[in-house]
């Protein structure tokens, strides 16, 4: 009896080792580079291409086989104990055997899988074909009990990586030097990208480069010519009614043919019109799927709020993109010690980071000039100042109505302001 329970520990304990190897490996091999050993021409790789294309549909019974593992392991040993020692012995064989297992299956099994995850997965591809196969029914059957007891929306996907385990994977990357800095950075500004409304990156309404549908093309001309801006808003009679937009290229091609008499409605083309709600990556793609690189901005009233271009959406991934026509000015430069000049269009998350602040990013506002505005209750003028969360704020630049630039000033918290 003995020598039988001896022989299942062992066989439970190579189901252990095996199940945590595959489980460690298959989680370190891509789709992609799963279809690559298979153009290869590797032996296994067809299975492995079929795991890595439905993690989930696998991986769910190998955690299952692998509990029952464990527990049956533990059962054999506790029953070994007991019989050999009495229950005196119980406690002393649970430490033995958790340092054991600890030692055999977590350290030498998982680390062999993690340091030769590619050739693992590939010999073990086809026992977890086998498990899932066995266990399928269980699995499934489990799961959903647990979508019943689990509040919200429950195992839909079954094992997965949340954003968070993502991004401290990266940190953690970058730290060791397996990634650099700059695809770090990258991938934080994906995750980002996700949670990007167009009204964060949309230009304006008063910012906005436009041109009357009456004017002449030499008039469009012109202003593409001085901002450096290949497409323009048209407007009909006042600047918020957007009728269309006109190409640089077609302004061109217009004059070539004697063409300096049309006035700017003859060349225009049909405007794309987005609500400031929309996701960015939602508006990704749909300028993708219609060739557009400008969309007009409008607001729950369908009044213009602004414009967003392809360049907007992508340096929200990638980063500022400067041209040829762009001028690099910074949006924060030091003044002096605590000081410093501020756009007053940076956003409230961007000062928050450049200058190591706590400033809430939960209220009406989301830019320095908007925060001005909503605590002086009012247009600021040149030379309104007030204070806000141990930040004094003065308006130095103030075209009509709206700000240029906000001298932000680290004050007292009893300062008066």
């Amino acid at each position: 009896m003995t020598a039988l329970l001896g022989s299942l520990l062992v066989v439970l304990l190579a189901a252990s080792c095996l199940l945590t190897m595959a489980e460690a490996a298959l989680g370190r091999v891509s789709r992609l580079r799963a279809a690559a050993l298979q153009d290869e021409g590797r032996r296994n790789a067809a299975a492995l291409v079929r795991i890595e294309e439905d993690p989930p549909r696998y991986l769910n019974p190998i955690y299952f086989a692998l509990v029952l593992s464990q527990t049956g392991s533990a059962i054999l040993v506790a029953i070994a104990a007991d019989r050999q020692f009495g229950s005196w012995g119980l406690t002393a064989a649970a430490v033995l055997f958790t340092v054991g297992y600890f030692l055999l299956v977590e350290a030498m099994c998982r680390t062999h899988a993690v340091l030769h995850a590619e050739p693992v997965a590939l010999a073990l591809a086809p026992t977890v074909l086998a498990v899932a196969r066995l266990l399928r029914l269980p699995t499934r059957g489990l799961i959903g009990i647990a979508n019943v007891v689990l509040p919200g929306k429950g195992l839909k996907a079954g094992p997965f990586v949340s954003e968070e385990d993502i991004l401290s994977m990266a940190e953690a990357g970058s730290e060791e030097g397996a990634i650099e800095e700059e695809e770090k950075v990258l991938i934080e500004s994906i995750f980002e990208f996700g949670d990007t409304l167009v009204r964060e990156i949309m230009v304006p309404r008063p910012d906005m480069v436009v041109v009357e549908a009456h004017k002449p093309l030499r008039k469009a001309m012109d202003l593409s010519i001085k901002h450096g801006f290949s497409r323009i808003p048209v407007y009909d009679k006042e600047p918020d009614n957007v009728v269309g937009i006109v190409y640089a290229k077609d302004l061109f091609k217009a004059t070539r043919r004697n063409g300096e008499d049309k006035t700017v409605e003859r060349v225009m083309r049909k405007p794309v019109f987005v609500p400031e709600t929309k996701p960015v990556s939602e508006l990704l793609r749909e300028m993708q799927g219609s060739r557009t690189h400008m969309a007009i901005v409008v607001d729950e009233y369908g009044d213009v709020a602004g414009l967003v271009t392809l360049e907007d959406v992508l340096e929200e991934i990638v980063g500022e993109i400067i041209d040829e026509f762009d001028v690099d000015e910074p949006a924060l430069v030091p003044v002096r010690n605590g000081t410093w000049r501020v756009k007053a269009k940076m956003a409230i998350w961007e000062l928050n980071e450049l200058l190591d602040l706590e400033l809430s990013t939960e209220e009406e506002w989301t830019t320095v000039g908007g925060l001005m505005a909503a605590q002086l209750g009012k247009l600021p003028e040149e030379g309104n100042s007030v204070t806000y969360d141990g930040l004094r704020l003065k308006a130095e630049k103030v075209t009509g109505r709206r700000i240029g630039t906000v001298l932000v000033t680290r004050v007292e918290p009893d300062g008066d302001g």
